[in-house]
């Protein structure tokens, strides 16, 4: 691949970081601040106004929907280019709602541009792409081990001009948000057929009878608010046999289109959150004395600070690789690397800011500093998306595959 940047995206960058330097990380302390006095007013559940300000200038600055490849209704970037974007607007966890490139909105939009019908993308992607709604994707049941999506349960039944659905799902992520209006719901509509031809998704109105948000759930102790992971019961709940995405039995054959995507935007976030941690790392090195001398200065945190900065550019290098044959080979082929990136994103942005969090002393197990935030977001992307273990087994069985081929054609 070239590791040169095209023009375009050098472009793209350079607007972008000087957008970040504008307007969101000297908005930091305001987000926070808007959300701590809906804390303390006992309603976390609510926009800050922030956020609804700059919308209008990334609009304005041309920084909107830029995720949405092979389409004419996003800002025209392949996966590749959208990587060292979407790393930028992950140095902050609010960023890139800024830029209408928030998950699991992007995924959604994905599906309702490729597979929903044209009154569907009217109704719900059309005010999607404009910012002005919020969207859901359930899919995980606290009954069943999720990590095998045949395990679902959720029932899809169809009867007469409408499909009827029921179940129980969690870790719901979107559902706190008070502009959230519509889900993608994956269930099984024929428990008799082959596995992997069990599952459908459907479109969910949040306000079709028979939804009930039982909690939402905490985070290492965060809310997450105003996003937000519930638990949710589906009790009869009836919509239009129209809201089946492309038709029965086709719901791996949409997640699987979904959830590449999704998860390698999750990696390319999580570079940034890597890069701005080790960044605060750094500082804090450099200015904090101890023992007659700064920090910075005692050997065990040269190891450490090399050990990040190696890591880090390993792990972009891989997303950039995995990105590229995405564009350039698609999803299928590119499955161990997007398998791969998943595993190590985390894994190298989580010992980052475990040696963030150590400099910072007592301060770092605080939220003065964002480094607990960042630790319990980037820990849940170990199990989101696919849990490293059903990764590793994607990434073995293909290595398998690969010299069990060559062992078969020596033999002959």
């Amino acid at each position: 691949m070239n590791f040169e940047h095209t023009d375009k995206v050098k472009e793209l960058i350079a607007r972008l970081e000087a957008f970040m330097d504008e307007h969101i990380y000297p908005n930091e302390d305001t987000y926070n601040a808007q959300m701590q006095a809906f804390r303390d007013a006992g309603n976390p559940w609510q926009v800050p106004q922030i956020l609804e300000d700059l919308k209008p200038k990334a609009r304005e600055a041309g920084l909107w929907n830029l995720f949405l490849p092979h389409s004419d209704l996003g800002g025209g970037t392949n996966n590749l280019e959208y990587a060292p974007l979407c790393e930028i607007m992950g140095r902050v966890g609010w960023a890139s709602e800024v830029f209408n490139c928030s998950a699991p909105d992007t995924g959604n939009m994905e599906v309702f541009e490729r597979y929903a019908s044209e009154e569907l993308k009217e109704k719900y992607l059309k005010p999607l792409l404009a910012g002005e709604i919020r969207s859901a994707f359930l899919m995980t049941e606290p009954a069943v081990a999720s990590s095998d999506a045949t395990n679902i349960e959720t029932s899809i039944v169809r009867d007469g001009d409408e499909y009827v659905i029921n179940g129980r799902k969690w870790w719901s992520s979107g559902l706190g948000d008070p502009r959230c209006v519509v889900a993608i719901v994956m269930g099984k509509t024929d428990p008799g057929a082959d596995s992997y031809r069990q599952q459908s998704q459907i479109i969910v109105p949040m306000d079709a009878p028979g939804i009930e948000i039982v909690r939402m759930l905490p985070v290492f102790g965060f809310d997450d608010a105003p996003h937000g992971h519930a638990e949710v019961i589906l009790k009869d709940v009836r919509v239009p046999a129209g809201n089946l995405i492309l038709g029965e039995g086709r719901g791996f054959e949409i997640a699987q289109g979904r959830l590449g995507p999704g998860r390698i935007h999750h990696c390319m976030r999580t570079i940034g959150v890597a890069e701005r941690c080790l960044e605060k790392m750094v500082k804090r090195l450099l200015t904090r004395e101890a023992f007659g001398k700064t920090i910075a200065e005692h050997s065990v945190w040269e190891q450490r600070v090399a050990e990040a900065r190696t890591n880090i550019e390993m792990t972009r290098l891989l997303t950039l690789k995995a990105a590229d044959m995405m564009d350039k080979v698609g999803n299928k082929v590119a499955r161990a690397e997007i398998a791969m990136i998943k595993v190590a994103g985390p894994r190298i942005a989580l010992q980052v800011i475990d040696d963030a969090i150590q400099a910072h002393g007592g301060g770092g197990v605080t939220s003065d500093f964002g480094l607990a935030k960042a630790y319990s977001g980037i820990r849940t992307l170990r199990l989101a998306d696919g849990p490293d273990e059903v990764h590793n087994r994607t990434i073995a069985r293909l290595e398998y595959k690969r010299h069990m081929e060559e062992l078969r054609a020596a033999a002959e």
